[in-house]
């Protein structure tokens, strides 16, 4: 079994990373509380540089790489959120970077990671993407890769805590799953400093290789059909299922059509705009208060807001999309 990062190696890194990141916001939503009937602090991860969490991981690695790593430049493989953030972060110290994305990731995120001089190869899919990722670290490249790094699951978990810090109350923590990195990190720091929390996984339909990998007991290669790009690698990695198995309560899994309607009631009951990722947590809040019950005080990891007010629209027409129910009295 491989070894779980400690809550010592995220201090380290939220010490590291400090200067280049911003210390996001955590904050109560009087909305959410209302829409679940609980009360409910948001953990504002789309206001970081670059729309979402992944500066904290992406930074974290460079900083700690050799002269002649650094020399070497970068590789990484993303479908978007990581992608912009590597780029962003070689740009600001100084290392050329590549990084390989499937067409399917949005045009957005790859104008971004260009723009921001980052050498964007785009490969089909994302199983090919990962393989050509491979190629450019035999040839030489530094790997900066997405989850699969102890390091940069320690920069990610810089966001635990911070949350654990500014939210002692909070009795469950909802963080969507790609790769595994981000509530690999979160569990760790959040569990270390408040054991008695739950941390919760959310995936969407078609994105879901860590539920998948929990019910086989190791990684299971899919190709991802999710519209939610930014949570659909091809697998996890032993790493990341390691630390979900050993400090989350369980993994939920939501309809692309309920990660979009979440995104709705997000914008207007939290009045924050965010890319699916971050949708899905809302459907998954319900469904966690279904087994907590009514005493829960709920953390939502808001992980980015990547997202085009076209690509919005165009799901709202694909899924005849509307915001959420609230929950009743009677299911409170």
């Amino acid at each position: 079994m491989p070894n779980l990062i400690t809550l010592d190696h995220v201090a380290a890194a939220a010490e590291r990373i400090a200067p280049h990141v911003v210390r996001t916001p955590t904050v109560p939503s009087p909305g959410l509380a209302e829409h679940l009937g609980v009360p409910v602090t948001c953990k504002l991860e789309l206001l970081q540089r670059t729309g979402s969490f992944k500066p904290r991981g992406a930074v974290t690695k460079l900083l700690g790489l050799s002269a002649a790593e650094r020399a070497a430049g970068v590789a990484t493989v993303s479908g978007g959120n990581h992608a912009i953030a590597v780029a962003d972060a070689a740009a600001v110290l100084g290392v050329a970077a590549t990084v390989v994305m499937p067409q399917t990731a949005s045009q957005r995120s790859i104008a971004a990671t260009r723009a921001r001089g980052a050498d964007v190869r785009l490969t089909p899919d994302v199983s090919t993407a990962f393989t050509l990722l491979d190629e450019l670290v035999a040839g030489g490249r530094t790997l900066v890769h997405p989850f699969d790094d102890p390091v940069v699951i320690a920069g990610q978990g810089t966001v635990g805590l911070e949350f654990a810090a500014d939210a002692p109350d909070v009795t469950d923590v909802l963080v969507s799953i790609g790769g595994g990195a981000l509530i690999s990190g979160i569990a760790t720091a959040v569990r270390a400093q408040r054991p008695g929390v739950r941390v919760w996984g959310v995936e969407t339909e078609g994105a879901d290789s860590m539920s998948r990998a929990l019910a086989a007991g190791a990684p299971v290669p899919m190709a991802p059909t999710s519209i939610a790009t930014t949570l659909a690698p091809p697998y996890v990695s032993e790493l990341t299922l390691a630390h979900v198995a050993a400090l989350v309560e369980d993994v939920i899994v939501v309809p692309d059509a309920d990660a979009v309607r979440g995104c709705l009631t997000l914008a207007e009951e939290a009045k924050v705009w965010t890319e699916p990722a971050a949708g899905c947590l809302v459907p998954a809040a319900h469904r966690v208060l279904d087994r907590v019950g009514p005493d829960a005080r709920l953390g939502l990891v808001i992980c980015g807001g990547n997202v085009t007010a076209e690509d919005v629209a165009g799901w709202v027409q694909r899924f005849a999309a509307t915001p959420l129910p609230a929950r009743t009295p009677a299911s409170r």
